[in-house]
């Protein structure tokens, strides 16, 4: 895969995931007590609530800058390992009902992997 093809794909998933990540974390905020209810209810502290809503929307947005998007992708997939760990575990339903968080988990990888450091040779 040509260089200019490799970017053209990672920046249509960057902006896929970035929307996703920014509706997600955007709604966890909007309904923050819900929120912290919600992940009571699984057993999880409170506080984690504000720290995964604000992590997705800071995520989200560090897709969109260069600089930042492999920083932001590794922090999300921290978040959606726990999000399909808690979905295969806790949630009713169970790793079906996480498919959405499983794929977000895979783009997420696949951009990791394309926005990977060119080796030595080709940086010349």
């Amino acid at each position: 895969m040509s260089a200019s093809t490799r970017n053209i794909i990672a920046w249509i998933l960057q902006g896929l995931l970035a929307l996703a990540f920014l509706a997600s974390g955007g709604k966890k905020l909007l309904d923050l007590p819900g929120t912290v209810n919600m992940f009571g209810q699984l057993g999880l502290p409170g506080v984690l609530a504000y720290i995964v809503a604000i992590g997705e929307v800071l995520g989200g947005i560090g897709l969109l800058v260069p600089r930042l998007v492999r920083p932001a992708a590794l922090g999300l997939i921290v978040i959606m390992i726990g999000a399909v760990g808690m979905h295969a575990t806790k949630i009713p339903g169970g790793i079906a009902g996480g498919m959405p968080a499983l794929v977000l988990l895979l783009l997420l990888g696949v951009v990791l992997w394309l926005r990977r450091p060119a080796p030595a040779s080709q940086q010349l």
